[in-house]
């Protein structure tokens, strides 16, 4: 085949970052300014690579330029070569200075707290020499930052399916409900869903994944949301108001029992139904897995031994 002799004997690096760069950017006159070459450059070597492949790799628009079925798989592949390229190079610059590697780990605010500094222990244990940067943030942004190849690995709920990733279940989830230690209910063997209808609440905002979940319990015990009530996902600001205040807060388990092991709350003797899916590690598929990456994996793992449910792994898409 045409294409199969062109990209064994002409596909060059340079084509798989300008493909890259065409669908990052959809404009060849911004893909022109990014690579430092001109316009007229950038139209030729495009066409240059569809003419060696026989097949048309971008349809041109007025509004720019969108890439076709064939565009849109050979750009996958061209993800993928120069994702693991980057790693393939950091690994070399890496033991070039010395240095024992690095990993890059993106965490939602529920597993910062509780899972990550064991994690992070056992990995400086076995590896002090490792560079580790954590970051915090939303779901949302941190799989931005995980596609873009800033971060290795992203810790939290898992956004299950999802295309360009794979993912690994490290436990379910559960929630309790909690109070300040001094709280009429906390003391309690049993409370239920109408003992909490006269307090006031820590909600998770409307549009959240929390929230409807929430809700749905609220209408099958026969209670209506709370007027008065604030809404956060922050853990920060959930235990400190329920702390000084008679506020009824949501907390992910392992961080309930956190607080109530250092006597800032005490969780209430309710069960709550399953709200979130599973808690796990999520990767790029574009990109290889540097050594250091692979050994925080590992220290994820074991610091849930002891409280796991059967771990699978799985990919998404």
């Amino acid at each position: 085949m045409q294409s199969d002799w062109y990209i064994r004997r002409h596909l060059k690096l340079r084509h798989l970052q300008l493909l890259v760069a065409i669908d990052d950017l959809r404009n060849l006159g911004r893909v022109a300014a990014s690579l430092n070459i001109t316009q007229p450059a950038v139209s030729k070597m495009l066409g240059e690579v569809e003419k060696g492949l026989g097949v048309t790799l971008f349809e041109r628009t007025a509004r720019g330029v969108n890439p076709t079925v064939y565009g849109a798989a050979l750009i996958d592949h061209a993800r993928t070569v120069l994702g693991n390229l980057d790693v393939a190079r950091a690994e070399l610059r890496d033991l070039l200075s010395g240095a024992s590697g690095k990993v890059a780990v993106g965490a939602l605010p529920a597993v910062a707290p509780t899972l990550l500094p064991r994690s992070l222990a056992l990995l400086k244990d076995r590896s002090p020499g490792t560079s580790v940067l954590v970051r915090e943030g939303t779901q949302e942004s941190l799989l931005q930052e995980l596609l873009r190849g800033k971060l290795d690995l992203v810790v939290g709920t898992l956004p299950g399916r999802a295309p360009h990733f794979e993912e690994k279940v490290l436990y379910e989830d559960r929630f309790r409900l909690v109070a300040r230690r001094q709280h009429p209910l906390a003391g309690r063997t049993r409370v239920t869903w109408s003992d909490l209808r006269e307090y006031p609440w820590v909600l998770p905002p409307v549009g959240s994944l929390l929230r409807e979940p929430l809700e749905v319990t609220f209408e099958e015990h026969g209670l209506a949301i709370p007027r008065n009530q604030i809404e956060t996902l922050s853990v920060h600001v959930i235990s400190g108001y329920v702390e000084s205040t008679d506020a009824i807060g949501c907390l992910r388990e392992a961080v309930a029992h956190r607080y109530q092991a250092l006597g800032a709350l005490a969780v209430l003797p309710l069960d709550l139904p399953k709200m979130l899916g599973p808690v796990g590690m999520t990767w790029s598929r574009e990109r290889l897995l540097s050594s250091s990456a692979r050994l925080m994996m590992k220290c994820l793992e074991n610091a849930i031994n002891h409280r796991a449910s059967p771990r699978h792994a799985r990919a998404s898409g």
